[in-house]
């Protein structure tokens, strides 16, 4: 088993980054244009923690070399299982996701976590990941550790990019809804 981590501190409230976060895959992220579908599947208030428990189907495209492609039988499309937790009370977002596609041969399990920074409360957010990576190749040693070497390098990039992509979608968002809620203080109607 291989572990990724990294943590980070968004210079964003909580509740920008919160909110913002379920427009993470939305089409102007071009760093998110793998995505290409997420299907909520259920989505739960519990009456008395206030916590928003939700699951989702997130569908990508890989890039998996076509080798890998042609011995393992599989396709570009693939499939990743979402559970999140939204706990207004502790102001914290937990995310774990698992990969359904070819998780018979390697595992990823990662889990997210979005919490408003002690540091500075109103206006910044720490973000903290990990992913566990696992192949299951049977005995041969060296080819589980080269695979989970291979997909762990490939993790770190790809978290980088989505970090890139959602500071865009959290800028973006505070330009458009920050002129929003600007003309609404002064006053003018907002056209749609």
């Amino acid at each position: 088993m291989k572990i990724f981590s990294s943590s980070h501190t968004f210079e964003y409230s909580w509740e920008e980054v919160s909110t913002n976060n379920w427009r993470k895959y939305c089409p102007w992220n071009d760093k998110a244009n793998h995505v290409l579908a997420v299907d909520t599947i259920s989505r739960h208030i519990d009456a008395d923690t206030g916590i928003l428990r939700t699951e989702r189907l997130i569908t990508c495209k890989q890039t998996a070399p076509q080798w890998v492609l042609t011995i393992l039988g599989g396709d570009t499309t693939s499939h990743v299982y979402e559970v999140s937790y939204v706990d207004p009370q502790q102001k914290k977002v937990t995310m774990c996701s698992t990969n359904m596609t070819w998780s018979n041969l390697l595992q990823c399990r990662e889990t997210v976590i979005y919490q408003q920074s002690s540091g500075d409360p109103h206006s910044k957010t720490d973000f903290r990941q990990e992913a566990q990576i696992i192949a299951l190749c049977g005995g041969w040693q060296k080819i589980r550790t080269k695979i989970e070497e291979a997909s762990v390098e490939r993790f770190r990039e790809n978290a980088a990019r989505g970090r890139e992509g959602f500071e865009m979608v959290l800028e973006m968002s505070r330009r458009v809804f920050g002129e929003e809620r600007e003309r609404l203080r002064l006053g003018h109607a907002v056209t749609v």
